[in-house]
């Protein structure tokens, strides 16, 4: 046996023996919804912090698990899996087995997530009940719609699909309806915060936009109603507010029909901790690979990618998503 044989079995016997445990395995499966914090964990499976903490080490020791800091907070989160080597399509395979177990099926463990969530939804929301009528002066702290409007447009310009349905998520300020009110010939403007959703219907009824509706309610509430309905699809620097942002990703992928695009305008990853309290902001920008990541797991073909650097040392990332 050579010595890179050894290493390698040493690897997958120690990564085997981890998995091998029921909580363990429910974490594991949890961390394929997204990235969590060791509170966070504790409050879904009902442990203690000392408990899970072990567990967490025991994952990362065998490479199970990975780790990102989000400002002052550490968040425990799947590898990223790039590579072709046997440990990544192992990896890939033991994941992808995972998630077709029933390891968080406990009503306990259901009930203890849609908290998580629920407590982040909640906080996202408060700031933009407060911040509503401050919220531009707020972004542009970090990148106002005239940096980068430019750029945004001109994708929109260039799209050849069917321009008859688009659907934005998140619309903010509403900067953006008017040039898909241009381009296509329905526009959906869909928002949570019913106070950002009237500062979109403004805008709406003062440049006459007939073509644009606006809802309250969010994705998953929209794929009930009109599945596979969309031709285009835009989250524009929302994700970064999302408590899920891999959800939007997976209802999307069912909102558009065959042929239709998933546009992503976000932040890449930053350690300005301040635009969490300054801009509401629950993640500090996303690695280009997890965007692509969420979108192939949600059945979403990689297309054009774009990047821009802004003066402030903030990079925002423009990405294409389709549905072939």
């Amino acid at each position: 046996m050579t010595e890179s044989t050894a290493i390698a079995t040493d690897q997958f016997a120690r990564a085997a023996k981890a998995a091998g445990d029921n909580l363990r395995l429910s974490i594991l499966k949890l961390l394929g919804q997204g990235s969590f914090g060791v509170m966070e964990l504790c409050e879904v499976f009902g442990i203690k912090q000392s408990g899970m903490s072990h567990h967490l080490k025991v994952l990362a020791q065998a490479g199970l698990v990975s780790t990102r800091r989000e400002g002052n907070s550490i968040f425990y989160r799947r590898p990223l899996i790039s590579g072709q080597d046997v440990w990544s399509q192992w990896l890939k395979m033991t994941f992808t087995a995972i998630d077709a177990t029933d390891a968080l099926d406990a009503e306990d463990y259901r009930q203890g997530l849609a908290a998580v969530l629920a407590e982040r939804s909640a906080a996202c929301a408060e700031f933009f009940s407060r911040n509503a009528d401050a919220f531009r002066e707020q972004q542009d702290l970090i990148a106002s719609y005239d940096q980068y409007g430019e750029t945004l447009e001109a994708l929109i310009s260039a799209y050849r699909g069917n321009k008859g349905y688009a659907l934005e998520v998140g619309p903010g300020a509403g900067e953006f309806l008017p040039a898909l009110a241009s381009q296509f010939e329905r526009v959906l403007a869909l928002d949570i915060s019913p106070q950002m959703l009237e500062q979109a219907s403004a805008v709406v009824e003062n440049q006459q936009l007939e073509n644009v509706t606006c809802r309250l309610g969010d994705t998953g509430n929209l794929l009930a109603d009109i599945p596979a309905q969309v031709d285009f699809a835009v989250a524009n620097m929302v994700l970064h507010h999302v408590p899920a942002p891999k959800t939007i990703f997976a209802d999307v992928a069912g909102l558009l029909k065959p042929g239709g695009t998933l546009l992503v305008t976000d932040l890449c990853h930053h350690e300005q901790n301040w635009a969490r309290e300054s801009c509401g902001d629950l993640w500090l920008g996303f690695d280009p690979e997890d965007l692509s990541d969420w979108a192939t797991e949600a059945g979403l073909s990689e297309g054009q990618s774009q990047f821009l650097g802004l003066r402030n040392g903030f990079q925002i990332q423009f990405r294409l998503f389709h549905n072939e």
